[in-house]
């Protein structure tokens, strides 16, 4: 196979396979995100507050064991498929049964008393889920990059991915909030105990389905060496990529969206009171989002993608402190606090639709840039390293935010079987502030480290030029191999 620049390797039905794989990713991973999940653990399994702050905190440190480590296991595979594919085909099933197990606790642990008993099934549940998520989340980024040696390609297949699983979250945040509200306005006669099993049996059936796509349909182009690195080798590489640390390190500084995803949930839950509401904040955004999507080409070719970061991070500052000010004094009237909220989602889905796509784009990149100086290509451990970083920062933000719930007056009690909030005189405007202002301006910190990254312009053109002639001579070699064989 040569290196032909003017060809697309990844046929539009394998980007759409892959497209409909992340949708069903994000089909499960929906109700799981850290606002959702502080919720589910407080107010629907009746956990204390400070039990699942300190869950997450650990889980963040166990994601700094796993996940390096699992990304250097993907790495060392090699197989006729190839070193990613295999774990797409195997992880979908132990990922879907897993899934029902988390969401399904309450309702299995329902003649449970024991609070500690019920902390216990917390913490193994969650993080047996999270195992697995990372043995199906690592191979399933590093795929972007395999799929083809062509950024054009691998442009493609990443929009592909961020917009039709950005359709699928919305579906599934729609059903998992709709259904919330029906249950507490007594629309439906069920608790939350059996709304939050049926999501975790439809999302391991629907988006489990769809996520095996990208192990049935997608393939490694990629040439890749047949020596396997060592675990060691494979950190050693990793500690000499400058660019990617860079990157690690901003999605560090930038990990308060832990607080915004927390706080997001419990401003509808518990000030205005109302889940689905968020559905009507969030149309706008989705829809500018979805928007946005074909003039990415434009816009990126009159930004580079260091450029694009910077916008994004301050974009969001200038009106996260906007939409704060707007909105302090009226944040429970929804006359005010609805189109307040949907001039700050509408700039953030601008410039997260943009961001998600040029962020999976750089790590490809210092993919491509050590390729070219040790030869190897480490994948599994790129997008490992740069997803527990972010993890982990994200448990850190998410476990502060729920410890923080009942130091600003918001505790539980159980009434007639249901957990009730009780609140003190200042606890919504707290809310408000964690949810608007705070993490918008923590945010604007992963700017920094991306004032020294460099791979933009001609450097990074140079690179892709100069790899693009050793995979030539590569694929030459291997064929004269065969041949004499």
């Amino acid at each position: 196979m040569s290196i032909d620049a003017e060809k697309h390797y990844v046929r539009y039905s394998e980007a759409l396979a892959y497209g409909f794989a992340a949708g069903g990713k994000s089909f499960v991973t929906t109700p799981t995100q850290s606002g959702y999940l502080s919720l589910f653990f407080t107010k629907v399994f009746g956990l204390p507050a400070g039990a699942v702050s300190f869950m997450m905190l650990l889980s963040g440190l166990w994601d700094a064991v796993n996940d390096p480590l699992i990304g250097s296991v993907v790495d060392k595979t090699r197989t006729g498929y190839g070193k990613l594919r295999p774990w797409l085909i195997i992880t979908p099933l132990p990922f879907a049964v897993l899934t029902v197990l988390l969401f399904g606790g309450p309702s299995f642990m329902g003649g449970v008393n024991s609070t500690g008993v019920k902390i216990a099934y917390m913490y193994v549940s969650y993080i047996l889920w999270e195992l697995c998520f990372t043995f199906a989340d690592v191979p399933f980024n590093g795929m972007t990059t395999a799929v083809s040696p062509l950024p054009q390609d691998r442009t493609r297949v990443i929009s592909f991915s961020t917009f039709i699983s950005g359709i699928v979250a919305g579906a599934s945040q729609t059903l998992l909030l709709s259904l919330m509200d029906m249950s507490e306005k007594g629309v439906w006669n069920v608790g939350l105990k059996t709304v939050f099993l049926l999501i975790g049996v439809i999302a391991a059936l629907f988006g489990g389905g769809l996520f095996s796509l990208a192990g049935i349909f997608t393939k490694e182009r990629v040439v890749q060496s047949a020596r396997q690195p060592s675990i060691r080798e494979s950190f050693s590489v990793l500690l000499h990529n400058k660019p990617l640390l860079l990157i690690v390190l901003s999605n560090m500084l930038m990990s308060a969206g832990g607080l915004y995803n927390v706080f997001t949930t419990y401003y509808f839950a518990e000030v205005v009171k109302l889940n689905s509401l968020k559905l009507l904040i969030d149309s706008p955004g989705g829809a500018v989002g979805i928007a946005t999507y074909p003039f990415i080409p434009a816009i990126k070719r009159r930004f580079d993608n260091k450029q694009l970061m910077m916008i994004h991070f301050f974009s969001k500052a200038a009106t996260g402190i906007l939409c704060f000010f707007a909105g302090c004094r009226h944040y429970t009237n929804k006359v005010v606090a609805v189109p307040v909220l949907m001039l700050l989602n509408i700039v953030i889905s601008i410039v997260n639709t943009v961001k998600n796509i040029i962020t999976t784009e750089m790590i490809g990149d210092t993919i491509d840039y050590m390729e070219l100086k040790t030869g190897e290509r480490n994948e599994g451990v790129s997008f490992a390293v740069s997803s527990f970083f972010s993890k982990i920062t994200g448990s850190v933000s998410t476990a502060i935010a729920t410890a923080v719930l009942p130091v600003i007056g918001l505790t539980y009690k159980t009434v007639n079987g249901r957990q009730v909030a009780v609140k003190g005189e200042k606890t919504d405007f707290y809310i408000w502030m964690f949810y608007v202002l705070i993490p918008q301006l923590v945010n604007t910190l992963g700017a920094i480290p991306f004032f020294w990254y460099n791979l933009t312009g001609k450097r990074l053109a140079d690179i892709r030029a100069q790899l693009a002639e050793r995979r030539e001579i590569l694929v030459a070699e291997m064929n004269e191999t065969e041949e004499t064989t």
